[in-house]
Parts: C-alpha cells; structure tokens; sequence
C-alpha cells in the first residue's frame, strides 16, 4: 500500500516553516512520500482570518487548487493517508477529505472553527494555542468535544503555537513533534 502524506499550507505559514517542515520530515521517515501543496493568487493577510466572506472565497479557490494538485498522482481513497495542515489549510484538508470520501489521519495545526462543518467525528487530531488571535480556542474544544477529537493545547501558544519565549517554544515543538509521533506510529499499526 503506498504511504502518501499531503500538506496543506496557512495564510504565510509554508512548507517551510517548524510545524509543517518537522512534521513533513518525520512523515517521510515513516515512509511517507510527501505532497506539499500552495495555495497561490490569494490576497493573503491574517486578518482576513476573521473575515468569512473570505475564508468562504479562499477555502472555494483552495479545494480547487488542491484538486488540481492531487488529480493525477495520487489514489488517496486506497492509500495510506496522512493530512498535515496549518490555519486555512486545515478547513481545506477537511473539506476536501469530506467531498472525495479520503478517510485521511487529519493532523491540525491552528485550526479555525470553520472545520467543524467538515470534520468527521473522532477524524482528527488537532493542535491548538489558548492565544491565538484567528480563533478562539474555546470553540475549538467545543467542536472537538462535539467530534470527540484528540486535542492538544500549547498554553499561550498563538497562531503559529509559539508563546514569545523561544526556550519554550522549543521545548514545545519537541512536544508537539513526540506527539505527531505517536499519532503515526498508532497509525500504522491500525493500517
């Protein structure tokens, strides 16, 4: 069975950047091959995060793009598959697992509230700061009490899980990569 394991990018927060980039690393140990997917031609900004009317637009133009990406290369129905996203991208992943019928490990970063309408229940595991300006953490527990979703909290983690002191912004990672860690081991032992 072929391990394939996409990633969907946030408003700015590229393949590139710790979440994705460490996650994406240890996915491919794992013996995933990765799919990095970019979302271009959106007017970006954070604080259109707050704005529906563009989350809507955005999220439409998105899941056309992800589309695109993954029209050829990839059988993600009988594949082992693996969703890593960030923000946005984590409204994409869901949705788009939702329309295709991909029964995807959903791994969320700074998810925003509008996954709730395309989240499956007990579908995801999500990664969440209590400071995070783009959403508010305690609909995020809400939806995952609701979904019965595996959370996990970074205490003053904003928008990007980083709290403003880098020793405990590494520390977190750490945390937040053992984690990942875990899921996929779990994972494979369930496939």
């Amino acid at each position: 069975m072929k391990k394939t394991a996409v990633i969907f990018p946030g408003v700015g927060y590229t393949k590139d950047r710790p979440l994705l980039y460490y996650t994406g690393k240890l996915a491919a140990y794992y013996g995933y091959e990765l799919k990095h997917l970019d979302f271009t031609g959106l007017d970006w900004s954070k604080e259109k995060l707050k704005d529906k009317t563009f989350l809507n637009n955005a999220l439409n133009r998105c899941l056309d793009m992800t589309e695109e990406a993954l029209k050829d290369a990839y059988d993600l129905k009988t594949n082992d598959v693996i969703f890593i996203s960030k923000s946005i991208g984590t409204v994409v992943a869901t949705a788009y697992a939702k329309k295709k019928s991909i029964n995807a490990v959903q791994i969320c970063f700074s998810p925003l509230e509008m996954i709730e309408a395309y989240v499956e229940d007990k579908g995801a595991f999500l990664f969440y700061g209590d400071n995070d300006p783009y959403a508010d953490h305690r609909l995020i527990e809400e939806i995952s009490d609701k979904k019965t979703l595996v959370t996990y909290k970074i205490s003053g983690g904003n928008h990007s899980l980083e709290t403003g002191d880098i020793k405990k912004d590494i520390k977190n990672m750490g945390y937040i990569i053992e984690c990942v860690e875990k899921i996929l081991k779990q994972h494979m032992k369930t496939v």
